[in-house]
């Protein structure tokens, strides 16, 4: 089934990913070879601001982006879907399978950058038995303790991104980097709380997570500078 798409003149454009559909925005910068798929937290959308600036710093890294709503407007009204974490790992996949099936980014390798909740989801989604292939995950202040009993099962490089100041989730990420067995790597940021508003928190998320995409992924522009 193919996405009703509609071009916008910065070069973005808007999709609806197949069956239900999700509403989306793909990005590809030209001659991209890699998209990340962004899974927003509880209570945020595609249009979370945090990840929205991170799209963008990607972009600028020759990587394409892909922000869409994991849940429809109703399902999102609904608490128990907003944490049914198996649902929101099936969305996920269900974008994935879409980027496979589309001419625009058919054989381009995919990476998961998930927020709170929806980073257990790309974890989830990254540890399904058969499932698309993800190359790479990249978590900011993420819940892994929710994707708990698959993460032994995470076969992509992941790195898990959490404030220094958000204790009690740095505490739950230290505990899932013991569970995970791929390529795996904790970094905190100093100082930062679990949205990450401090002066420069988010621009260091920017960092950290284009380096890692840079490293994992095949045609990202390189390292940034230490």
């Amino acid at each position: 089934m193919a996405a009703r798409v509609r071009r916008h003149a910065e070069g973005l454009r808007e999709v609806r990913i197949p069956p239900i559909p999700l509403e989306g925005v793909l990005a590809l910068p030209a001659a991209a070879s890699a998209v990340v798929v962004f899974a927003h937290g509880s209570g945020s959308s595609r249009s979370s601001p945090r990840n929205v600036r991170v799209a963008e710093a990607l972009r600028e890294r020759g990587l394409g982006t892909l922000l869409f709503d994991l849940l429809t407007e109703d399902e999102a009204a609904d608490r128990e879907r907003v944490f049914d974490i198996p649902l929101l790992a099936e969305r996920l996949l269900q974008a994935r399978r879409w980027l496979a099936e589309t001419e625009s980014t058919r054989g381009l390798r995919v990476g998961y950058f998930g927020a709170s909740t929806g980073a257990a989801a790309a974890l989830m989604a990254g540890a399904g038995a058969g499932a698309p292939v993800v190359d790479a995950i990249v978590s900011r202040g993420g819940r892994p303790d929710l994707a708990l009993p698959v993460l032994a099962g995470v076969r992509a490089p992941t790195l898990l991104i959490v404030g220094g100041r958000d204790h009690a989730v740095l505490d739950l990420n230290r505990a899932a980097l013991a569970e995970l067995r791929c390529e795996k790597r904790l970094a905190i940021v100093p100082g930062a709380t679990h949205l990450f508003e401090e002066p420069g928190a988010l621009e260091e998320v920017m960092v950290l997570a284009g380096d890692w995409f840079a490293d994992h992924l095949a045609g990202a522009k390189g390292r940034s500078p230490p």
